[in-house]
């Protein structure tokens, strides 16, 4: 697929002469080497294609040398007779760290709409499962598998995908899962049978996991670790938001159309996100981006030799120089290419290391247990509220389903309550409680007062299901457990990242994998369980376990540096990567 135009960014280094600026082209130094006598040049100082090649380390903090042709006089080069190749665009292929704030923030708006109606994707299917019961004549535990296998994939497919976007990089995985998720879609809006359902919705889960595990990546890719915080509020807002979105508007399609139309819409939604990814998404994964550079110099390299322009300056390395310069035949290569493994042992490893993680590592055990069950509980909302709204409150399937509005306004406050109060307390905190803050238990700041919020929504929700309380009692209980899933779920991807550094993708995939594994079975005996425990006393059986979940930020904001001493694979010092 051809590249697309370059968003309109501020002007950088627009022409040639800039471009060998950005070559720290010293002439002066590499004049000396040739104001010898031709002779002297001839024996001593010219290269030719017998030379040997010195390969370089090549990292962004790299000064490009001079080409040695740019100091050789014309009246005495023959090489002046035809032009040099010009130097390559070096400026696509700058760190992504150093990027403008604005083509920043347009990559993380475009990642964030793509969260968002992949989350979308997972509840708006419940919307249409009566419809589809009697159409294919299947009972509700089998119709609400339709849920189940997409977060299958979803658990499954990023530890086979995430090894392809550390080698290849993250634009060629989003753009080809991106296009492999909107024809999934298709599929599901035709599909003549639920077999072909079920197929469709785990290739959908599949494709569309890139839009969430990779999301994570792709911030860490473009901001440092303490600049982060308001990309991981949106991303987190956007996948609370989008799960409560999708019953909200596939409620009114079901009710007042087909249950067909809530992926025909999804379709063209999704389809118009996958122009903007493919015309205004770029690389930003730094590895891939200096190993392109290393690969365009050494071209250039190739391309100047070819014309009889041999050698570079390179710069001394002590003031003043200890000797005279002399060029050099170099190329250029990329220590993270050769650190590589193979493609098998990545994907080996892949889904090895998050397992090993898992049952070794005792934070990661309990924050992915801490968040797959506040998972479970967003995911059983997609079946506990039309039960009850129906049956205590009389509501139609499009009433009931307009409930989740609580679960989108919840995740859109917390998203704007998290980005002003860690600026806040950047402000206002002062000494060690402002160190405190660039420490992975400073994560967990705000959590541990926060995550009581979806105990306390449980209970709350749990005691005001009678018909006598009016129907926003209890959806603003809703949006309160929904608030502290929204801590729960930030909180953990800032922790884990912060702490497990070179290991954080494992640690993530990990808490990924479990989050979807549960979240996904909830569904499948919500209905019976508020049944036969009572819509009381499933609410506070789950209001229960996660009061007692609550105390895992506690135990690491008070032991977290003594944990992590211990550990073979977390920071000891919670450093920066």
């Amino acid at each position: 697929m051809s590249a697309a135009p370059e968003i309109q960014l501020p002007p950088e280094h627009d022409d040639v002469e800039n471009q060998r600026a950005d070559l720290k082209v010293d002439e002066k130094t590499a004049a000396s080497v040739y104001n010898d006598s031709t002779a002297d040049r001839q024996t001593k100082d010219q290269l030719g294609p017998d030379d040997d090649i010195v390969w370089h380390y090549l990292t962004f903090e790299t000064d490009l040398p001079s080409p040695a042709y740019l100091s050789l006089p014309t009246s005495n080069s023959a090489a002046r007779q035809t032009p040099p190749p010009e130097c390559p665009n070096l400026t696509q292929y700058q760190s992504p760290f150093e990027w403008s704030e604005k083509r920043k923030s347009i990559l993380t708006w475009i990642s964030v709409t793509a969260t968002l109606f992949t989350a979308y994707t997972a509840g708006s299917y419940s919307s249409g499962i009566d419809q589809m019961r009697e159409l294919w004549d299947i009972s509700d535990v089998v119709a609400q598998t339709g849920i189940t296998i997409f977060t299958c994939g979803f658990a499954i497919a990023p530890m086979i995908l995430a090894p392809f976007s550390e080698i290849n990089g993250r634009r060629p995985m989003f753009v080809v899962t991106g296009i492999l998720f909107v024809l999934f879609q298709i599929v599901c809006a035709v599909t003549p049978t639920f077999a072909g359902m079920l197929v469709a919705r785990f290739l959908v889960g599949c494709a569309g996991s890139t839009f969430s595990t990779m999301v994570g990546g792709v911030v860490s890719d473009i901001y440092h670790a303490h600049d982060r915080n308001t990309a991981m509020a949106l991303f987190s807002g956007a996948a609370l938001s989008g799960t409560g979105l999708g019953p909200l508007v596939s409620g009114f399609i079901a009710q007042y159309t087909t249950w067909r139309w809530i992926f025909y819409l999804q379709v063209i939604v999704d389809g118009v996100i996958m122009v903007f990814i493919v015309f205004f998404f770029k690389e930003t994964r730094g590895s891939v981006l200096l190993s392109r550079k290393a690969k365009a110099l050494n071209q250039w390299y190739d391309a100047l030799e070819s014309q009889n322009y041999f050698g570079v300056i390179l710069p001394t390395t002590s003031d003043p120089p200890a000797s005279k310069p002399s060029p050099q035949r170099i190329r250029w290569k990329v220590r993270s290419d050769e650190d590589r493994t193979t493609l098998s042992k990545a994907i080996t490893l892949s889904l090895y290391r998050p397992f090993h993680l898992l049952l070794t590592e005792p934070v990661v055990f309990f924050f992915s247990l801490w968040i797959s069950f506040s998972w479970a509980i967003l995911y059983l909302l997609f079946s506990a509220i039309p039960l009850i709204f129906t049956t205590n409150h009389a509501f139609t399937l499009a009433s009931a389903d307009a409930i989740f509005t609580a679960v989108t306004l919840a995740a859109i406050l917390s998203t704007l309550l998290s980005i002003s109060q860690d600026k806040l307390a950047r402000k206002y905190l002062t000494g060690k409680h402002r160190a405190f803050l660039n420490t992975p238990e400073g994560r967990l700041y705000f959590s541990c007062i926060q995550s009581a919020l979806l105990p306390i929504g449980c209970f709350w929700f749990a005691w005001t299901q009678f018909p006598s309380f009016p129907w926003p009692v209890p959806a603003l209980a809703i949006a309160c457990a929904t608030m502290g899933i929204f801590s729960i779920y930030l909180a953990v991807f800032n922790y884990l990242a912060d702490t497990y550094h070179i290991y954080a993708s494992s640690a993530l995939a990990a808490q990924s994998f479990c989050r979807n594994m549960l979240g996904g079975a909830f569904p499948l005996f919500t209905r019976q369980m508020f049944l036969k425990m009572s819509f009381q006393g499933a609410g506070s059986f789950l209001g229960g376990v996660a009061a007692l979940l609550t105390v895992v930020p506690w135990v690491l904001v008070f032991w977290g540096p003594r944990i992590r001493a211990r550990s073979r694979f977390a920071s000891g010092s919670g450093g920066e990567k």
